[in-house]
């Protein structure tokens, strides 16, 4: 009986020092998804995001996305295809976005490395997109594929049920793109908003 008792107790004390053990784990592994979504989704280049968000009425977070899911933070990222800086313009865009707000001569391409000028530029233009399509994920289709693509596709009832929101995309780059950017703005809104607007 001593025995079979000793044993049941050695049961129960094993059992509780593993569920302990369990436990403590679970919290180191949920600290640790924590520090590394901090550490992938920062808020640097406050001061031009936030500047830029009020003055073209958009999202701050979504900002972030764009440049999260664009350069990874890298003011002088250059993509395969000659897009610049945080939000990754390509020059055309540059050159339209520059003839819409406007500047002079004295900015060119190359201020697309520096982080004001960039997110100045990529927030209008997201700005732009999202009023012109009525819908964050469709802008984004349209920064990703062009303007002229996406008007086409949602003027097609066979991707776009509504006109506003794509609902099978033709692109399978762009549907990924999208998702990355959604996958950013729900990770923002969770470190630092706590629920999606």
């Amino acid at each position: 009986m001593n025995k079979k008792r000793t044993i049941v107790v050695f049961v129960l004390i094993f059992v509780l020092l593993f569920g302990i053990a369990a436990y403590l784990g679970y919290g180191i592994y949920q600290r640790s998804v924590y520090e590394f979504k901090l550490a992938s989704h920062p808020l640097r280049y406050s001061e031009y995001v936030e500047k830029y968000a009020d003055e073209y009425d958009i999202d701050k977070y979504v900002i972030y996305s764009f440049i999260k899911t664009e350069s990874g933070f890298d003011p002088n990222a250059v993509s395969n295809v000659g897009a610049r800086g945080l939000m990754q313009l390509m020059e055309t865009a540059f050159d339209w976005v520059k003839f819409r707000l406007g500047d002079g001569d004295d900015v060119t391409f190359d201020d697309m490395y520096d982080p004001e000028t960039n997110i100045r530029y990529g927030a209008y233009m997201v700005s732009y997109l999202t009023d012109y399509f009525g819908c964050t994920d469709t802008a984004a289709a349209a920064y990703f594929s062009g303007i002229g693509e996406v008007s086409g596709w949602v003027n097609d009832p066979d991707i776009s049920v509504d006109g506003i929101h794509i609902d099978n995309y033709p692109s399978k780059n762009a549907a990924h793109y999208v998702g990355k950017i959604n996958q950013a703005l729900d990770t923002y809104y969770e470190l630092y908003v706590q629920e999606r607007k």
